[in-house]
């Protein structure tokens, strides 16, 4: 690391990393990757894409593939380091001036509870998706809450369970989610993007100690900020001192599974 002064601006500190770099003169304007950007990193300014802050990016690259031009690269430069607070604080700037509320404390929605009773079957491989008509469809969910920020790892449900953890995109990608994969087994998701992987670690360490898990299927998209969950999943393994059958599904965004292994 070293520190930059910028005059008055005072004193910061910079550090090599990858952070993006947009070339103004192949952005047409179309404001995609501003979207694509969860962060809020890029904003359009005088109909062109503009990296406000080094701080605001976190290096992921969602926003190399919105490009429709190829406006957009990764380089490896000096940089103020990625500020998850300050990321926090931008996009509750950036809520509260699109007028949406923040989601009230207490939700009674996150009360754990059974929803059927998990079957004591092998868990199936992916198959093709079912072609059953959406209404003749019936949930596998087994519990609630589905969210790895909510669970108990205390849950009864998870002693000698088949455990799913998904990156929550996935069940809208793979159109036989339900049937393929939540099928069997007890249901836990999550974004790898959006939330603190190292707190996914955390919590699935404890909850892999706790438990006698018989099997973990990991499925995750084809996209590189999926990765994460992957890498939070099979350190929790390692820190639990267990060996537990494990199961790593890959989904495209067209719904097919590119991996299974």
């Amino acid at each position: 690391m070293r520190y930059i002064n910028l005059f008055s601006r005072g004193w910061y500190v910079t550090m090599k990393r990858k952070i993006i770099s947009i070339n103004e003169d192949l952005c047409n304007g179309c404001g995609l990757c501003a979207s694509a950007c969860h962060e809020g990193a890029i904003q359009m300014v005088e109909g062109k894409a503009r990296l406000i802050h080094d701080k605001y990016c976190d290096g992921l690259g969602d926003c190399l593939p919105a490009c429709p031009t190829n406006a957009i690269t990764m380089i490896e430069r000096d940089a103020a380091p990625y500020d998850d607070e300050a990321v926090k604080e931008l996009q509750a700037k950036n809520a509260a001036e699109a007028g949406i509320e923040p989601m009230p404390c207490g939700c009674p929605g996150t009360m754990a509870k059974t929803l059927n009773v998990v079957s004591s079957a092998p868990a199936p491989k992916a198959a093709a998706p079912s072609a059953t008509l959406a209404s003749e469809q019936k949930s596998q969910l087994s519990q609630w809450p589905v969210q790895i920020k909510l669970v108990n790892p205390a849950a009864d449900y998870f002693n000698g369970a088949d455990v799913l953890i998904a990156a929550d995109c996935t069940a809208y990608a793979y159109a036989g989610f339900h049937n393929d994969f939540i099928k069997g087994r007890v249901t836990l998701i999550g974004c790898p993007k959006l939330d603190d992987n190292k707190y996914y670690e955390d919590k699935l360490s404890e909850l892999f100690s706790a438990n006698d898990i018989k099997s973990i299927t990991v499925v995750r998209m084809e996209v590189p900020c999926c990765s994460g969950i992957i890498s939070s999943v099979k350190q929790a393994i390692l820190n639990s001192k267990k060996i537990v059958p494990y199961r790593e599904v890959t989904v495209a965004l067209d719904g097919t599974v590119v991996s299974d292994k």
